[in-house]
């Protein structure tokens, strides 16, 4: 076979893994190592050397976007059209085949999808249809149930469920909702794998037919397949040695969704003569940054084993920066940005901040918005523009303001407490007749007997609810306030049945909810004239939150830091990135201690976050952050101790930071020693303190400075307070008093 030009400019491995025969393949492919350019170069040889027609290749992608990228390069290559191509994700190419074959698959010739929105829609219907406790029943568990069923590949007379009543239900809901979707001909997203596996698998002829069709099936991102989508290509591919997949287990971090990441580790035992490539050479990070991650990332058991290389060059050191609490930490990555694009020639497009949790992102967002710097959320939503935080700011807007329309239509029914659409239209109608807010049309529709029945009842228990919160919190402070609404009106039980990482990220953004208010009280973003407490705070505090959701966002096309979870990092590059709160609990998170298997995906998942980086690496943690409502000292992550100790380089802000460090070079598992710091020099307007100093707060009351960290406006002092215990305040924002 004549050498070809789509061998050009391919290394040794790449060329290996495109020109391989026809056989079974798995291409392990490293982070940064033209994965996407293999699979591209591999379809085109297959083409161009063994003649095979592009309708006898099937390409299978995890995301529409990777589908239209790889059939743009596969066009630019093949010089020709290739739109017929049979490339796309599972759901697509599914989507195809069921209307094809509608009639064999019992389905309705004009069948409709239905998102996942429809489908919990269509539970909450069915389990107030069948008279189902939806307390006990959640719908968004229910929901979630039937989709882990389907991408077992399970039916509903297939789940075992032990005589369980709890789970007998949730398999009798299951059943209905089945029935109503085949009575509808309605197909959700899990259903489109499972009806054409079951089509394929219960149609000899139809499967025969695909397998002669399919002369070769390439699969991309093989790590991330689920239990369904495996027994799919297994089905699809038979006793035939006809697969190239190319993946990497180092990169598996979706276990939470139904990922198996043993389905790559397995492939080579169960498709038979199966050849193995690695790709390891990398073409987007330092030495420097490689030699981490793979440090790292050996610390994993049962790994298939490469190790990620380049000739670029050392590049710098990976730098680890440990703030007093999570505001330092935040104005350190802010003020490193503003010193990378002013004096280094890095633009703001060219870094990201990557974060495990998304209630991480609000006191980085307000960094940022404070020091005036354009950003933009990837792959998600800003703080105040979560759906948990919408929600639970409402019924404080509605406590606060009983005419508050909006607020109170966003949650007379969340969570559901029985007022149907009706209901609110009825009072929406009362209320544009009479000239009245919404709350006085529910009153008094609650008192003239206008309202029967359970309308009556629950509107009458909204009412009480609303005010009784108000009682209730009278002479709370604000963060009191706030944990209390949310534990009573339910919200958090609400949110915590939508399961998995999603409920939980719900959940961690209502307890930021309560740190924000903490933070705002404690006088960190208050007016200094402003000082206030309890349900005093409650309107200021609205307000700040209302401008926060205002439109802080980089203007399309603006250049703006990029903000995301390390989960939506994946596939991503940047020049500069920081990976924000490295800390035990919270990364590795601490559910991950908790299952088995997950703390491997949490290690994944940091070494994915690494290979995210170009140029420069920052990893940073904070010593106290306020979690849950509270103030907890934190432990550096385990993972820093991974790293190799002449790759780091512990960071300090020039000029500013002032801390006393043992003799030894302080390592990110010891926390500094050495004498304490005897007070703070006045200085940029600020008082002059020292150890013993009397000192008043507007919240706090009087105390005596016992400890102290820092310099000017960023100094940290410790202050003991009677009644309050000890607490450490910022100097520049704790509007201290000096008594003596």
């Amino acid at each position: 076979m004549s050498e070809s030009p789509l061998l050009d400019h391919l290394n040794t491995h790449q060329r290996e893994a495109v020109s391989a025969p026809p056989g079974n393949m798995l291409v392990l492919a490293g982070a940064g190592s033209g994965k996407t350019r293999v699979l591209v170069h591999r379809i085109a040889w297959l083409m161009d050397q063994h003649q095979m027609s592009p309708y006898a290749i099937l390409s299978v992608t995890f995301t529409n976007k990777a589908s239209r990228e790889m059939r743009t390069r596969l066009e630019a290559l093949n010089g020709a059209s290739l739109r017929h191509m049979w490339v796309g994700t599972f759901h697509s190419i599914s989507h195809r085949l069921l209307r094809t074959h509608w009639q064999e698959a019992r389905l309705p010739e004009h069948f409709q999808i239905i998102d996942s929105d429809d489908q919990l829609r269509m539970v909450k219907r069915l389990l107030k249809q069948h008279n189902v406790d939806d307390e006990r029943w959640p719908p968004k568990q229910v929901q979630y149930f039937i989709s882990g069923c389907k991408e077992e590949g399970l039916r509903a007379h297939q789940v075992q469920t032990h005589g369980d009543a709890y789970m007998g239900k949730m398999v009798e809901m299951y059943e209905l909702y089945q029935l109503a979707c085949e009575r509808g001909g309605l197909v959700d997203f899990g259903e489109l794998l499972l009806r054409s596996l079951e089509l394929l698998r219960d149609t000899p002829p139809l499967l025969n037919h695909y397998r002669e069709r399919f002369a070769h099936i390439l699969v991309d991102e093989f790590q991330d397949t689920n239990t369904l989508q495996y027994a799919w290509l297994k089905l699809l591919a038979g006793n035939r040695e006809c697969m190239t997949v190319v993946g990497d287990d180092d990169q598996s971090i979706y276990g939470w969704r139904g990922a198996r990441v043993e389905n790559i580790q397995r492939f080579t035992d169960e498709f038979a003569n199966t050849r193995v490539v690695r790709l390891e050479q990398n073409y987007r990070s330092s030495s420097a940054i490689l030699e981490a991650a793979n440090a790292l990332i050996s610390n994993n058991g049962g790994r298939m084993g490469k190790n990620l290389w380049t000739d670029s060059g050392r590049g710098e050191r990976i730098r680890i920066y440990a703030g007093f609490n999570d505001i330092d930490e935040s104005r350190f990555i802010a003020d490193t940005i503003r010193e990378l694009v002013n004096e280094h020639g890095y633009s703001r497009d060219d870094v990201a901040i990557l974060y495990r949790s998304n209630a991480q992102s609000r006191v980085l967002e307000e960094t940022l918005i404070r020091q005036g710097m354009p950003y933009r959320i990837y792959g998600g939503q800003r703080f105040y523009e979560r759906l948990e935080i919408k929600n639970a700011l409402a019924y404080l807007r509605l406590m606060n303001n009983r005419e508050d329309d909006a607020a109170l239509e966003r949650v007379i029914n969340v969570p559901a407490r029985g007022i149907g659409m009706r209901t609110v239209e009825q009072l929406r109608e009362r209320a544009r007749y009479g000239n009245l807010t919404m709350w006085q049309a529910m009153s008094d529709a609650a008192a003239d007997g206008a309202l029967k029945g359970r309308a009556a009842t629950a509107v009458r228990a909204f009412s009480d609810l609303i005010d009784g919160l108000d009682n209730d919190t009278a002479g709370m402070a604000l963060h009191e306030l706030v944990e209390h609404v949310i534990h009573v009106s339910a919200l958090r039980e609400h949110h915590a049945a939508e399961k998995g990482e999603k409920g939980q990220a719900r959940l961690e953004n209502l307890a930021e909810l309560v740190n924000a208010c903490r933070a705002f009280s404690q006088g960190e973003r208050m007016d200094p004239n402003a000082v206030s407490e309890g349900a005093e705070a409650l309107e200021p505090f609205l307000a700040e939150a209302a401008l926060d959701a205002g439109d802080h966002e980089a203007a399309e096309g603006e250049e703006c830091v990029q903000m995301m979870t390390l989960h939506s990092a994946k596939g991503l590059e940047f020049p500069v990135v920081f990976v924000a709160g490295v800390e035990e609990g919270l990364f590795p998170h601490k559910m991950s201690l908790e299952e088995p298997g997950r703390l491997e995906e949490e290690r994944r998942l940091c070494y994915v976050g690494v290979t995210r980086a170009m140029q420069r690496l920052y990893l940073t943690y904070a010593e106290l952050r306020r979690m849950h409502g509270k103030e907890t000292f934190q432990r550096p992550s385990r993972f820093l101790r991974e790293l190799p100790e002449e790759l780091l380089e512990e960071v300090r802000l020039r000029g500013q930071i002032s801390r006393p460090v043992s003799t030894q070079r302080t390592t990110p598992n010891r926390r500094p020693s050495g004498p304490r710091q005897e007070g703070v020099d006045a200085s940029d307007g600020m008082p002059a303190l020292s150890l013993g100093s009397m000192v008043r707060h507007p919240l706090f009351g009087e105390g005596v400075v016992i400890n102290a960290e820092g310099q000017g406006e960023r100094a940290r002092v410790q202050i003991s307070f009677e009644g309050e215990g000890d607490k450490w305040l910022v100097l520049g924002f704790a509007k201290l008093e000096v008594l003596s």
